[in-house]
């Protein structure tokens, strides 16, 4: 019977030594049995199912997600729908990241339109947004002094906040340490 070391399911799996202990560890693969001298030994078939857990990750499951379907597919009593199930699931997750990311997309593009490029970086109005949580001015003024305008309410259609308003207030948040900094002009030698 023809049996591989670590390094060499390692290699034909196309990961890393550390992963393949990591999968053992997770319970993605079996532990092997050793040899007298203490190294692993995994039969040919771990090579299929490392390319299996490595597939299902490219998909977007997660490992546990992965390990699901290792079980499934290694149980004669599963059944296709079940399968089909995590698949739709995977499917619905995909589609809201998707569309999160398309949101983002666009708030970030809204904001880089206000930002003519030209301010000195204390009166850039992308980064008075991001400082004070608030929409960038489109006013040739605001390049200037910071306006006080107050935030929109982040409330459409009567579904809560958005996730580019959470966004937003968190990147406020983040900054908030930041307004003293932003605010000085720079020292000229």
């Amino acid at each position: 019977m023809n049996v591989l070391t670590v390094g060499e399911l390692a290699k034909q799996g196309g990961v890393n030594v550390q992963t393949i202990r990591y999968y053992e560890r997770e319970g993605l693969l079996p532990r092997p049995p050793r040899t007298a001298s203490g190294y692993r030994i995994f039969p040919p078939h771990s090579v299929a199912c490392v390319r299996f857990i490595k597939r299902a990750q490219e998909l977007g499951f997660s490992l546990a997600d992965a390990k699901e379907l290792l079980d499934l597919r290694e149980h004669p009593g599963a059944s296709c729908p079940q399968v089909l199930d995590s698949a739709q699931r995977k499917l619905a997750e995909i589609g809201q990241k998707i569309r999160s990311l398309r949101a983002i997309q666009l708030e970030l593009s809204r904001l880089a339109k206000a930002c003519a490029g030209r301010a000195q970086p204390h009166c850039c109005p992308l980064l008075q947004a991001l400082e004070n949580n608030r929409e960038p001015s489109h006013d040739k003024s605001a390049n200037k002094q910071p306006q006080d305008r107050p935030m929109e309410s982040g409330r459409r259609r009567g579904r809560g906040l958005r996730r580019v308003d959470l966004l937003r207030q968190s990147a406020g948040a983040a900054f908030a340490g930041c307004r003293r900094r932003v605010g000085r002009q720079p020292h000229s030698a």
